[in-house]
C-alpha cells in the first residue's frame, strides 16, 4: 500500500530532527550537518507544520523536542540507517543483486568463504554481503535476505537448506595436558571452555563417549575464534569444529585432549525468510549452494 506522498516529510527535514535529538541541541545539529541553527530551525518547522502537531519545545533561545517528537526521531533513526545502508549496497553494486546474508563467523571465514569464488566466478552479476549474527533473528526487523543457521530446524517461519554437518574434537595447549593420553574423568577435572550459543555442548559431548557428567561450568565466549585463543594460552580444553583448529593441531599449538573428531548433534543450514518474494540472488546463492549441501543424518 502506497503512502500519500503529503505524509512523506522531506530528507533534509527528518536528518534535522534525528540530529538535534541525539546531539541535543540546534546548534550542535547545525554543527554536525554543516548549517546555520537558523536553518535547522526552518527544517523543524516545515516538518511541524506537515505533520500538524507539535515537535518543538521553545524556551528562552532554546529548542527541545516534545516527547512525541523524541519518539519519531527514535524511527526515524532506524529508518535513516536503513537507507543509507540501502545506498551504500547500490553504490557498491550499481548493477543490482545484492545478497545480503548474516553469518557465523567461524563458519563463514572456513567452510564458506574457500568456496566463494567458484560462486562468484558463475555469478558476478551478485554481490554477497556478510554480516555477523551468532542467534536466530526475526528477518521482519533487519534488512537480510538469508543466514547461516547451527543447530536443529527451530527458527520459525523459515526455509532451511541443510549445509553441512560439524565434527568437533577437544583441544587444549599440550602443557595443560602433560604427557601421554588423559581419561574421561581426568578431562572433566580440567577447565573447560564454553560457547555462549552452546551451552549444553560438554554434557552432550560427555553423554556420547557414555560418560554423562552435569552442572560443567568455566569461561564463556561468544564465538570459536576467542575460545581457541583461549585454549591455546592454557585457559582450558575447547570443543571446537575439526576445520577451526586443524592448523593449530597441525602447528603443535593445541593438541587432541581425547579422541578424535566426531559428528556435533547440529547440523549447519542456510536459512531465509517464507513471507517475502523469493528475489534472484537468494535464489542463485541457494541453487549453488545446493550443489556443496551435506544432507542431514
Amino acid at each position: 500500500m502506497l503512502i500519500p506522498r503529503r505524509f512523506l516529510p522531506s530528507i533534509s527535514s527528518l536528518v534535522a530532527l534525528e540530529a538535534v535529538d541525539r546531539l541535543g541541541s540546534a546548534t550542535a545539529a547545525a554543527e554536525e550537518l554543516s548549517l546555520t541553527q537558523s536553518a535547522i530551525s526552518r527544517q523543524l518547522k516545515a516538518l511541524e507544520e506537515q505533520m500538524g502537531a507539535p515537535l518543538l519545545l521553545r524556551e528562552r533561545n532554546r529548542l527541545q523536542l516534545t516527547p512525541a517528537a523524541h519518539d519519531y526521531a527514535r524511527e526515524v533513526r532506524g529508518l535513516l540507517s536503513t537507507l543509507a545502508s540501502a545506498s551504500l549496497r547500490l553504490k557498491a553494486n550499481p548493477a543490482g543483486g545484492g545478497l545480503n546474508l548474516a553469518v557465523l563467523p567461524a563458519f563463514a571465514m572456513h567452510w564458506l568463504a574457500p568456496r566463494l569464488r567458484d560462486f562468484a566466478r558463475r555469478h558476478p552479476e551478485v554481490t554477497v554481503n556478510f554480516t555477523t549474527r551468532l542467534a536466530p533473528f526475526s528477518f521482519a526487523h533487519e534488512p537480510l535476505d538469508a543466514a547461516i543457521h547451527y543447530g536443529r530446524r527451530d527458527w520459525k517461519d523459515v526455509g532451511y537448506l541443510p549445509l553441512a554437518r560439524e565434527r568437533v574434537v577437544p583441544v587444549a595447549a599440550p602443557a595443560l595436558l602433560g604427557a601421554g593420553a588423559i581419561t574421561l574423568d581426568a578431562l572433566a577435572a580440567l577447565p573447560l571452555l564454553h560457547l555462549e550459543t552452546r551451552p549444553d555442548a560438554w554434557e552432550d559431548w560427555f553423554a556420547r563417549q557414555g560418560r554423562p557428567v552435569s552442572g560443567l561450568r568455566g569461561m564463556l565466549f561468544d564465538q570459536f575464534a576467542t575460545m581457541a585463543q583461549a585454549a591455546i594460552h592454557g585457559f582450558g580444553v575447547a570443543l571446537l569444529p575439526d576445520y577451526l583448529v586443524a592448523p593449530e593441531l597441525a602447528s603443535g599449538r593445541l593438541a587432541r585432549a581425547y579422541g578424535t573428531a566426531e559428528p556435533a548433534p547440529g547440523h549447519y543450514y542456510l536459512v531465509w525468510p517464507l513471507d517475502r518474494p523469493e528475489g534472484a540472488p537468494l535464489r542463485k546463492f541457494r541453487n549453488w549452494l545446493s550443489e556443496l549441501a551435506q544432507p542431514e543424518a
